[in-house]
């Protein structure tokens, strides 16, 4: 079998991603006895559907280290190797509570090397950050990356529910002969990758340590906020920001990175890809 169609290891059987991306991809998010999604065994053919209606199997993905290579403040984007040489590679996923809720709005900043194993320390060349969608979806649009001294084949990404801790952790490619000799290596962090015409194509659902969430729509009407300082105003729920614009949370001046719809959990201080303090 190949890396290319290698899919990712089962850990103990069927794993709780599996089941969670049945249901999700299947239908918008059935509810059973309101407890939560009603999940399908991934792999089942002619066998009944087994309802799973909670999510507590510690099947959470494990934090890894950040390395020397992150930076703030990349853009937003999801395609992030546009015009870089390499195999073309799109990366999809759900992002997930313990409570089997997709998570909406969640943060996701993906950072990696480029064909050749080098990354771009002075600009943001196969860098971006992006949110899920209202399903907890997400997609990636990128290339295969290189090795380089030391590593197997690997993508950072930091994950954060709004206002909620952000995961760190790196993902894997299977079949990897460097990953038997890579000391970082986590095989439950393996991708299922497989083989497409013009490149290949891979998933991974992200499983956070917090409780989901309902998908939301977000806030679109702006409430009326008086200027709290000279220059500048209070941050809002619902206000439409601009890169530049210079807000006050908690009595801090923070300026905008990235234009966006304000909601909760992007208060300033809780996504640093949005805001930094001026």
């Amino acid at each position: 079998m190949s890396e290319q169609d290698e899919a990712r290891p089962p850990r103990g059987g069927i794993t709780r991603k599996q089941l969670l991306r049945t249901a999700i991809v299947a239908a918008p998010v059935p509810m059973l006895l309101g407890a939560g999604p009603v999940l399908g065994r991934a792999d089942a053919q002619d066998a009944p559907l087994q309802p799973t209606p909670m999510c507590d199997d510690g099947d959470e993905t494990h934090e890894q280290i950040e390395g020397p290579y992150f930076k703030p403040n990349s853009p937003l984007r999801t395609a992030i190797a546009s015009g870089i040489p390499g195999t073309r590679l799109t990366l999809s996923g759900f992002v997930f509570g313990i409570a089997c809720q997709p998570i909406a709005n969640a943060l996701l900043d993906f950072w990696q090397a480029d064909d050749s194993g080098a990354y771009d320390n002075s600009g943001f060349r196969l860098r971006g950050h992006q949110f899920t969608d209202a399903r907890g979806a997400y997609t990636l649009s990128t290339i295969v990356p290189g090795l380089y001294p030391g590593r197997t084949r690997h993508i950072h990404v930091k994950v954060q529910a709004p206002n909620r801790p952000v995961l760190t952790t790196q993902l894997y490619f299977p079949g990897e002969p460097r990953n038997n000799t890579d000391t970082l290596y986590d095989p439950a962090l393996l991708m299922t990758v497989r083989t497409v015409s013009g490149g290949r194509e891979a998933t991974f659902d992200v499983v956070l340590d917090v409780p989901g969430q309902p998908p939301t729509t977000p806030p679109t009407t702006p409430p009326s906020t008086p200027p709290s300082t000279p220059g500048g105003t209070t941050w809002a729920d619902g206000r439409t920001y601009a890169t530049g614009d210079r807000v006050t949370y908690a009595g801090v001046m923070y300026r905008c990175l990235q234009g966006h719809t304000a909601q909760p959990g992007w208060e300033p201080p809780n996504v640093p890809a949005l805001w930094q303090a001026a």
